[in-house]
């Protein structure tokens, strides 16, 4: 049993190492009682991943202990788990009073995980840290097998519900092309294609764990390789690419790879007077384009959990993640959900929208990527503590800065541009990433902030 699974966002390890018999049944046992204080009854939903099936059968052996109620879902996308907490299952008469979808996203296959939600939010920060603190003072405890479940089709109610909601949608003369990374994507996104009568081609729908055909991760261009020699082949107007469990997704035209804070934009020309949160990681054209058009333009930390509850606070109809994950409360239930993104493209273009006149109408900028920094847990905070530090009297030949945003990590907004620099919640790493309205300010800001975190490093 080890402390460090127990992350911001999520419950994550190794199987078998990690996350095994013990460690599960306990995950189980300590989850249901904080269930129990809004009722007993718990939806489980799970991956693609080879042991999804058995930490399903572990995490509800502990639930029973704990005296939940388990209905199992079984095989699902992640957005078709969060749907049961807003839409009562027909095999039973009362709510959901939460999910537990088993998932390790876009990690390498032998990691898993537990995606939690509790009274329709998500259970995330201090909540699981407190969780990982009793379920380790309590390791010895022993829970007995109960595999005592209701099986519920709530795959088949998300599939009669997304059809319906774009029934108006039905034969789309548009080209559509699908990349599915073998993750969960294809046990809903098939039928729903298929009831709409789309014209779409697809590659890697069949769920697979061992993910032969490349890593279940859309942000990272080298695994779009495949679609976009399809789109190529096929003469498609549009592809999509999806994450392991269907909660984040690339959107590709002919001409350009479509990112998260870009997508939010386009979907929000099409909400009257919107609030629209991002990240600190998205694009500050994202938010000039936003108040240019009578929007409320919030920026906030990164994390789905974190943007969810904001959500909610705020009322937005809104938010997103430069990674692909979109959150429309606008029409929907607030959580990021990839097929309904997916469907709220095609719906765009539909309308006449074209995404790549209307992208090259805006500013034009240069940006990164996400890059990285190595360090440790242990240091990443501290580290951060001490760019802070620095930039309260920065060197002589920094960048004139015109503020600094601190609701997660750093924001250092320069004159014709911005940079970046956050810990990762989820991982031992600075990420950090920089915009600017040209390539040499780009670079001018960048190398001004990695020497801040080199001089932060050494001391």
């Amino acid at each position: 049993m080890t402390s460090t699974i127990f992350r911001e966002y999520d419950i994550r390890g190794i199987f078998d190492k990690e996350l095994n018999e013990q460690s599960v049944k306990l995950i189980g046992y300590f989850l249901g009682k904080r269930i129990k204080k809004f009722g007993d009854v718990v939806a489980i939903g799970y991956d693609a991943r080879l042991h999804s099936p058995l930490l399903c059968e572990y995490l509800t052996s502990g639930l029973n202990a704990s005296g939940c109620r388990v209905l199992n879902m079984g095989l699902v996308a992640t957005p078709v788990n969060y749907f049961v907490n807003f839409n009562r299952p027909k095999e039973i008469d009362t709510d959901v009073n939460a999910s537990i979808m088993i998932t390790g996203s876009h990690n390498p296959p032998e990691y898993n995980g537990f995606k939690i939600t509790i009274d329709k939010q998500p259970f995330f920060g201090e909540d699981i840290y407190a969780l990982g603190r009793e379920i380790i003072e309590n390791s010895a405890l022993e829970i007995a097998d109960n595999l005592d479940s209701l099986q519920i089709n709530t795959k088949q109610e998300y599939i009669n519900y997304i059809v319906n909601e774009f029934s108006h949608l039905k034969k789309l003369d548009k080209k559509i092309v699908v990349d599915g990374g073998n993750g969960v994507v294809g046990v809903v996104l098939k039928d729903i294609f298929d009831a709409l009568e789309f014209d779409y081609k697809a590659i890697y729908l069949e769920p697979d764990g061992n993910f032969p055909n490349h890593h279940p991760d859309p942000s990272v261009e080298k695994n779009l390789a495949d679609v976009k020699e399809l789109m190529k082949k096929e003469s498609a107007d549009i592809a999509f690419a999806y994450d392991g469990d269907a909660d984040r997704v690339a959107i590709l035209t002919p001409k350009q790879n479509i990112k998260g804070d870009m997508m939010a934009l386009l979907f929000a020309k099409g909400i009257e007077n919107p609030t629209v949160i991002g990240e600190v990681k998205c694009s500050q054209v994202m938010y000039d384009e936003l108040e240019k058009m009578g929007a409320k333009a919030i920026m906030y930390k990164t994390g789905h959990s974190n943007l969810k509850v904001k959500m909610r606070e705020t009322n937005a109809d809104l938010a997103c993640e430069v990674s692909g994950h979109i959150f429309f409360k606008h029409r929907y239930f607030g959580y990021d959900d990839a097929i309904y993104a997916t469907m709220r493209a095609l719906e765009l273009l539909s309308e006449g929208v074209d995404f790549d006149k209307e992208l090259e109408r805006l500013p034009k900028v240069f940006s990164t990527d996400e890059e990285k920094v190595q360090t440790t847990d242990e240091e990443k905070f501290a580290l951060m503590d001490r760019i802070k530090e620095l930039l309260k009297n920065p060197p002589n030949n920094f960048p004139e800065i015109i503020d600094i945003i601190t609701v997660d990590g750093v924001r250092i907004n320069f004159k014709n541009g911005w940079g970046l620099v956050r810990a990762s919640n989820t991982t031992p790493l600075l990420v950090t990433r920089f915009e600017a309205k040209s390539q040499d300010e780009l670079q001018e800001y960048k190398d001004a902030i990695i020497d801040l975190i080199n001089r932060a490093k050494n001391g």
